[in-house]
């Protein structure tokens, strides 16, 4: 079974080949939203985003990114900016599928200077 570690939390879980990485989260009693979007969220549907992490190492042992995910990744302003310099890492939690161990960052920091490719 894969190991998901998730780096922010120190916390190691095993979780079945092609389980969703938001139920499993969840279930292993990690926070993936902050705020409202603890109450306030699509609850896995993919619409809210609010659910985004980044995958710190293997990307290549999880599914890869559907067209409505990447659509909401670049369209939603908070998540446009999550997104800068980490185009191929940022995930939502929701519509990714773990199939192999891989290391997770929870709410990762925003990109607010956009110092990669935004501005310069």
């Amino acid at each position: 079974m894969p190991t998901v570690t998730f780096v922010k939390e120190k916390k190691s879980i095993e979780v079945p080949t092609g389980a969703n990485l938001r139920k499993e989260a969840l279930r292993n009693g990690v926070e993936l939203y902050s705020g409202p979007h603890r109450y306030l969220n699509c609850r896995g549907l993919g619409t809210c985003a609010s659910c985004r992490v980044r995958v710190v190492k293997g990307e290549e042992n999880v599914s890869r990114q559907g067209l409505l995910e990447w659509f909401r990744l670049i369209t939603g302003p908070i998540t446009f900016f999550a997104r800068l310099g980490n185009e191929k890492s940022l995930r939502l939690a929701c519509q990714t599928k773990v199939t192999g161990d891989c290391n997770v960052e929870t709410q990762p920091e925003l990109n607010w200077s956009g110092e990669e490719k935004f501005w310069h």
